[in-house]
């Protein structure tokens, strides 16, 4: 399954490949699952001095998502419930939209 970031402003970042997802999964376990192999890779770097917990970092993903620090796109539309299940294909289209929190507001 592949992953797209996006900037609030339409830029395209990153792009992430998860294996294994079933077609039918949550948001949160979508966002679970992707921190979960974002922080193995992170944490599978010799350089890297500091081990990163998957579980705290999950939690910090969910909630930033809580407090609207994200939003996630699936075939063009917005899914705004963490809990709602998702049904995905292999060309499904997931995107990550960052917003960023303009200065003052």
């Amino acid at each position: 399954m592949k992953i797209v970031d996006v900037s609030g402003a339409g830029r395209v970042g990153t792009t992430t490949l998860l294996e294994g997802i079933p077609s039918r999964i949550t948001l949160r376990d979508l966002v679970l699952t992707r921190v979960r192999d974002e922080v193995a890779r992170l944490n599978a770097d010799p350089q890297k001095q500091r081990q990163l917990d998957w579980e705290q970092q999950a939690e910090r993903a969910i909630e930033a998502f809580g407090r609207n620090g994200f939003f996630v796109l699936v075939d063009d539309r917005q899914v705004t419930e963490l809990d709602e299940e998702l049904e995905l294909t292999a060309d499904s289209d997931i995107r990550f939209v960052r917003l960023v929190q303009l200065v003052g507001g």
